[in-house]
């Protein structure tokens, strides 16, 4: 063995340390096995590390150089990711006036702390596809229970919070971005029109939409040229959302003429949330006033009129006052209502619009709520899904893993998630509640923002957003 130097014992000794408080924080002690290896690379250097440095073709030693360092930077890249820090880029408006289309996010994991992988074996900088290949970018195997690092900190009431979508865990590959179990329902409301009313007993109001969802989902799987395979997904290789949390576990939440009430509690709005106004303008918006109000193509995308002149957009409480203002450009200005299609609980007639939504109460770690018929389309998702339960229900009685209840204790923590732009937000209006093992972690600024609007020469890059810290805008 050759002689080691001192500098190669201290790096021995602090990487170990550090190795050693990592596996301390995650609680992960058969990592351990890694720490012989570390001693090996810097002292006893039994394993040729290094073996391609002494070959004698110069092209193959460059080209092995370049593998090390492409693999390195892939495991740093992984561990960074998994446990610190994550890239999100903002897919959609359903946050806007707040986050736009095109903000690139560094997501801290720490904040809430990291979760333990439950698919450790999967590719760095993919979420659950692998770009130009289409396939899966990960391996179902192992598959690990979820378990969450101590953090900074728990989510707060109106954070915004980056999350894996609930109703991710099936997908039609052809309709990636839609719900499928909303897309089921509708499919199937097509196919089996019966009427559902609120008057109906529970199991007759069941029958009609266990139908519905069979007739949804038989319908899919005929035709895969349409749709693609249905697959389904782990927890942490669901697709990324962002949204603001607006309900906090243990608390009842209501809408009510758009106004989220907590507890009875009215929840001010944040400044940029906006709704939808029916806009009718003497002859069209400015150029210079579109850019200055931030107005989106897709804000201008709705003509509710042959002539284009009147259009349904989303508006700020400060855009709807500028153009209230300017009464030589609008003729009229009037709120648009809430719409009740395809909300959450999809198998339950509640007569709800995304303005007037609720009451729920949203599950808490440990708290028991007591299951009615009534209630239980509102639970049976979290109860049956997320914690892995068999629910039945047989001659009126609810039974939970064999065992008749009219109880249920829940083992997590549960989150109610809706996006700023209140009427054009996929959220938890229309899927539900967010589990506390989908959450992934907390923006922290914004590092680059494109405006998909305008060109590169012409706007493409928002310079004012660059290095904003998300609770600052």
């Amino acid at each position: 063995m050759k002689p080691v130097k001192k500098s190669s014992i201290v790096k021995c000794v602090v990487y170990t340390a550090l190795y050693l408080l990592f596996l301390y924080w995650v609680e992960s002690w058969w990592g351990l096995i890694v720490v012989p290896f570390i001693i090996d690379a810097y002292i006893t250097r039994f394993i040729p590390w290094s073996w391609w440095k002494n070959l004698k073709n110069k092209t193959a030693r460059a080209a092995m150089g370049w593998v090390d360092a492409i693999v390195f930077a892939f495991v740093a890249i992984y561990f960074l990711n998994q446990f610190f820090f994550q890239n999100f880029v903002i897919p959609s408006s359903s946050l806007e006036k707040t986050l736009l289309t095109g903000d690139y996010l560094l997501v801290s994991k720490l904040s809430y702390g990291p979760r333990i992988p439950q698919t450790p074996l999967s590719l760095p900088l993919t979420q659950h596809t692998i770009p130009g290949l289409g396939c899966k970018s990960y391996l179902e195997h192992p598959h690990w229970d979820y378990r969450r690092v101590e953090g900074l900190g728990k989510v707060k009431l109106n954070d915004i919070v980056v999350f894996n979508y609930p109703a991710g865990d099936t997908v039609a590959l052809n309709y990636q971005d839609q719900d499928f179990y909303g897309m089921v329902y509708q499919i199937g409301a097509e196919l089996v029109p019966d009427t559902v009313t609120a008057a109906m007993l529970y199991e007759a109001q069941q029958e009609v939409f266990r139908r519905r969802y069979a007739a949804g989902r038989d319908y899919i799987a005929q035709n895969p040229v349409e749709f693609g395979e249905v697959v389904s997904r782990p927890t942490d290789r669901r697709e990324n959302y962002v949204k603001r949390c607006v309900g906090l576990p243990g608390q009842t939440l209501q809408i009510k003429d758009n106004a989220v009430y907590l507890d009875g509690r009215l929840n001010p709005d944040h400044a940029d949330v906006q709704y939808f106004y029916e806009v009718t303008f003497r002859a069209g918006l400015p150029e210079e006033m579109i850019r200055s109000l931030g107005i989106s193509m897709e804000d201008l995308s709705r003509p509710a009129s042959a002539d284009g002149m009147t259009r349904v957009m989303p508006l700020t409480k400060a855009n709807l006052a500028t153009l209230k203002s300017r009464t030589d450009l609008v003729a009229s200005i009037k709120p648009t209502v809430g719409y009740g299609v395809a909300l959450y609980p999809q198998n339950k007639v509640t007569g709800w619009t995304t303005a007037d939504y609720g009451p729920v109460w949203i599950p808490a770690k440990g708290e028991t709520l007591r299951l009615t018929l009534d209630n239980l389309p509102i639970y049976e998702r979290p109860i049956r899904v997320y914690e892995g339960n068999r629910l039945e229900v047989k001659d009126g009685q609810i039974y939970i893993n064999g065992q008749r209840t009219d109880s249920y204790t829940f083992r997590m923590d549960y989150y109610w998630m809706m996006g700023d732009n209140r009427d054009n937000s996929a959220d938890s209006r229309f899927w539900g509640f967010v589990p506390e093992d989908h959450v992934v972690g907390k923006p922290l600024f914004i590092w680059l923002s494109l405006d998909p609007d305008y060109g590169w020469f012409d706007g493409h890059v928002r310079w004012d957003r660059l290095l904003k810290w998300v609770g600052d805008v």
